[in-house]
């Protein structure tokens, strides 16, 4: 693949299912130390945004949502993985699964969260009578290899006076990814210990669908190298850009807070 190609793929080249990966931190939780209920509805309506806006590239609004059933809990320190597919599609309503699944880092566990139906409404502009949704595709294929494919939108509240993505709010989300890849490698506790030139290409505008695309390229004694990149893609007409690359290093620690000899393959 030649590097132009490499920088922008063709609008409609993205995933059948669309993924929001997060971590259950102190203040998303109740006194429990469970994920609050209302927290983990945000993160399935915002990535059955995501994936209703991929299959129409029209502005969307959450219509209602089907009955929500919460199965088990999503504990602090577990990461919560969200996973959206449209299913049915009418002239302009879209039916989104949505599926949140809780992963026990270190012992590599995973159980069924929740799941619900949302159904997501297209708003079109230029108020044409004669537009609707495409019809659901059968046969569209996921993304080959081994590599974690993590999927955001950027906020009001993660951009500059330019309505730019901040650099920093771009490099914690690389880093997430890079943390998640390392610790479901060694299944230990893992930490950053240097990042690598990290080269910034293209500015990210509010409101832009983040894909954030990582993988170990080298493993030693202790640490492993996550090489991650930050593509950004355009909301409504799906044209896609290489906006970062980067390579990280995380190192596997043991209890006492020192490096192990040898990260567990999982």
């Amino acid at each position: 693949m030649t590097q132009a190609a490499r920088q922008q793929t063709a609008p409609g080249d993205f995933p059948a299912q669309s993924r929001l990966i997060d971590l259950v931190f102190p203040g998303d939780t109740n006194h429990h130390g469970t994920l609050f209920g209302g927290a983990g509805f945000a993160l399935m309506d915002r990535i059955a945004f995501i994936a209703a806006t991929r299959h129409g590239r029209v502005p969307f609004v959450t219509a209602s949502c089907d009955r929500i059933d919460f199965r088990a809990p999503a504990r602090i320190g577990q990461l919560v993985e969200l996973v959206a597919r449209p299913v049915r599609a009418g002239r302009r309503s879209l039916a989104v699964d949505v599926e949140m699944i809780a992963e026990d880092l270190i012992g590599g566990e995973r159980h069924l969260c929740t799941r619900g139906s949302f159904a997501m409404v297209a708003m079109p502009e230029g108020g044409d009578a004669d537009w609707r949704l495409p019809a659901i595709s059968a046969d569209m294929p996921e993304p080959a290899g081994d590599r974690l494919r993590m999927t955001d939108i950027v906020f009001a509240d993660q951009v500059n006076s330019f309505g730019k993505m901040f650099g920093g709010d771009a490099l914690a989300a690389m880093t997430k990814a890079a943390f998640v890849v390392a610790s479901r490698h060694s299944r230990m506790v893992t930490v950053l210990a240097s990042s690598r030139r990290i080269d910034f290409r293209h500015p990210i505008p509010v409101g832009s669908i983040i894909d954030v695309v990582a993988g170990i390229v080298r493993t030693g004694r202790s640490s492993v190298t996550v090489a991650v990149e930050l593509w950004s893609e355009t909301l409504l007409d799906g044209r896609r850009q290489l906006t970062a690359r980067g390579e990280f290093v995380m190192v596997s620690v043991g209890p006492d807070g020192r490096p192990v000899r040898e990260a567990r393959g999982s």
